[in-house]
């Protein structure tokens, strides 16, 4: 089958090796300008973008495409079957949503319509859901708000992150994508029911506020790992919390109730197990309590 494959971080890479090794005809690969990053700020190539060369498949990176009429016709003019499209980051318009003979399939990382928007894996943790998965969709002008061709369940527990769910839903997308592709399925429209949206995420998104109930900042702390992470601030520097578990325990909210950094919030308590202060290693409690003195009766995030 002749396509384009649009993309950008690594949650699309399996979806563009999967299509690759099956044989179909990539016609082009569609994906966000190098840009700077790191703390050197040296411009880098997008993970879909490193992949795509390295498979020596074409590549574009237009800026827009919204206002780009241009990109419009160069899309059209790929002659495609169908475009497949996995976190791009750019909003396609109606000209090339209609360009591909069978349109153009979103693999979107959410049980559909629970989550729809920029950050769905964050925001399934985050909400405490028993589960998500991923839901194959043909993409209308709406945000993700077009008909549903396949759906698989991944569960939540207690340990998920979003680092883990990332990693087993790229897995899982790959694979629906190709059923999807092979036996089209008949497209269901979305109820409107249980919709939900999980906007885009910022860094202080990050910062605990402590009079929330330990089980949600818990959450908080699996769903923004990698990123953005969650911090508070103790002594006038940033102290990222990397792990930690819900333990029992009253105060004022933010207040350390003893010396293995169990902290009060306001519902129940929080034990910190992993820590790492700006510009320092992460390390686990007890190796953080060696080197500082965080005791019963300080206070976080004042």
């Amino acid at each position: 089958m002749r396509l384009a494959f649009m993309g950008s971080p690594d949650f699309a890479v399996p979806a563009l090796r999967a299509l690759h090794a099956a044989g179909h005809q990539i016609a082009a690969v569609y994906c966000q300008p190098a840009r700077p990053a790191g703390r050197g700020q040296a411009v880098r190539r997008c993970p879909v973008h490193v992949e795509a060369d390295r498979l020596g498949l074409p590549v574009r990176t237009p800026p827009r495409l919204r206002t780009a009429p241009e990109e419009w016709d160069a899309f059209a003019a790929l002659d495609l079957d169908v475009a497949v499209v996995a976190a791009y980051g750019l909003i396609l318009p109606k000209p090339m949503l209609e360009a591909p003979r069978r349109g153009c399939l979103n693999i979107h990382a959410s049980l559909l319509p629970r989550w729809r928007g920029a950050a769905p894996i964050h925001a399934a943790i985050l909400a405490g859901d028993a589960e998500t998965g991923i839901t194959i969709m043909r993409m209308d002008e709406g945000l993700d708000t077009g008909p549903m061709l396949l759906r698989e369940a991944v569960p939540i527990t207690a340990a998920t992150t979003t680092a883990s769910l990332h990693d087993a839903l790229a897995i899982l997308g790959a694979r629906l994508i190709l059923a999807a592709l092979t036996t089209p399925p008949e497209p269901v429209p979305q109820p409107e029911a249980g919709a939900t949206y999980a906007p885009k995420l910022s860094r202080d998104d990050g910062r605990i506020d402590w009079t929330q109930p330990a089980a949600a900042i818990e959450r908080r702390v699996r769903a923004f790992d990698p990123w953005p992470g969650t911090f508070s601030t103790w002594d006038g520097t940033v102290l990222k919390i990397l792990s930690a578990v819900v333990a029992n325990g009253a105060g004022a909210p933010g207040t350390v109730l003893d010396d293995h950094l169990l902290v009060a919030c306001g519902a129940g308590a929080l034990r910190l197990t992993r820590v790492q202060l700006a510009g320092r290693a992460a390390m686990d409690a007890a190796a953080f309590l060696r080197g500082h003195k965080l005791a019963a009766g300080a206070r976080l995030g004042a």
